[in-house]
């Protein structure tokens, strides 16, 4: 278990809205630790805009509850009608994610004594949407979460894990069973970075002048994800038929096996210019290294009238690896220029910190 900022975070937020609530002498102080649990969120945009609904879902709840409590009481049956009439308002509101808390507002503010009951209603209320802005203040002043540094560390780890399974498997020295377990796990890891960068652009920036950079550097991840998935492509198809290219002549099984060397090295050169390891040029305009999807596609072509194929799928198994590959490029292709024109024109801008970067 990984011991982060939201869990040291969240018994912050307890020990505030529990503290507060003694200091106020609120009755029932336990009810604002509560609510704070449920307020606590990854980011601070959803922070915010969790305590919005909050706001609403509570005071429908309260609303609700005074109500039932004081025109048909406050029998079990009771509460479990006005429960079922909350869930549905908040849904038809789109506002689902206030329903655990809205109903604990209203189940505390039903049980409230019988005398003086709005007084002790209104104080529940109050104490649980306490709990509610003290886990939006933690949010907000304690450790803000750096999802830029682990968004990139994300992808720089898949984009090293893949291009290691690339290599080996060209070279025929993969294990089928253990590699198609890692490629489900490398799927997961593709599907954290997309996670992380959904967090990473909920993320506000309070400075004009970062607006553009920001946006800039969202089309760039999102082009390194979409990378990295081209790349596992590549790897998913090497392994699925590896039997196929066993079958093709030596000269194009190297050929293939070299473009994809290249490609791999150009994909870690192109993460490393992105935090200014590598000089901000266009790798993919030296016409010397660059790879030559023609003269790849050219050679396959050439020579299928010569593979002694027994299935005449296995030639269009070949073709899908070689297509997988020449689109991989493309995609390099594009996050190059991407990278290139970034760190020409907003070098300064980048925050990723490349020493804060470690793989768990």
């Amino acid at each position: 278990m990984k011991f982060g900022a939201r869990i040291l975070k969240t018994g912050i937020a307890i020990v505030l809205s529990l503290l507060l609530a003694e200091l106020l002498g609120l009755p029932s102080p336990v009810f604002a630790p509560i609510a704070a649990i449920f307020a606590i969120k990854p980011t601070i945009y959803r922070s915010y805009l969790t305590i919005i609904e909050q706001i609403q879902g509570n005071v429908i709840g309260a609303v609700i509850a005074i109500v039932f409590a004081l025109t048909l009481g406050n029998h079990p049956i009771i509460i479990g009608l006005a429960a079922i009439i909350l869930i549905a308002i908040n849904l038809k509101l789109k506002i689902g994610n206030t329903i655990s808390l809205s109903l604990v507002t209203m189940i505390v503010v039903m049980e409230s004594p019988s005398e003086s009951f709005i007084e002790f209603a209104l104080l529940r209320f109050g104490t649980i949407m306490l709990g509610v802005f003290s886990a939006f203040v933690v949010n907000l002043v304690f450790m803000p979460p750096k999802y830029e540094n682990k968004l990139y560390q994300k992808i720089s780890y898949v984009t090293e894990e893949i291009s290691k399974w690339i290599r080996v498997t060209t070279r025929g020295a993969t294990e089928y069973s253990l590699l198609k377990k890692d490629i489900k796990t490398l799927q997961d890891d593709i599907r954290e970075a997309e996670e992380l960068y959904v967090m990473y652009k909920e993320e506000r920036n309070y400075f004009k002048r970062n607006r553009l950079p920001k946006a800039r550097k969202l089309v760039i991840y999102r082009q390194m994800i979409a990378t990295s998935n081209r790349a596992l492509d590549v790897l998913k198809r090497l392994n699925r038929f590896e039997n196929e290219i066993s079958l093709l002549p030596e000269n194009l099984q190297l050929e293939i096996q070299y473009q994809l060397d290249f490609l791999m090295e150009l994909h870690e050169q192109i993460m490393l210019k992105f935090i200014g390891k590598v000089k901000p040029v266009t790798i993919v305009e030296d016409d010397v290294t660059r790879v030559n999807r023609k003269e790849l596609f050219s050679l396959f072509i050439a020579q299928q009238q010569k593979l002694d194929f027994e299935h005449e799928a296995t030639f269009f198994h070949i073709m899908q690896i070689i297509s997988s590959i020449i689109e991989y490029n493309d995609y390099l292709e594009h996050l190059d220029i991407l990278v290139t024109s970034f760190v020409t024109h907003h070098k300064k801008e980048n925050k990723v910190n490349i020493e804060e970067l470690t793989h768990d």
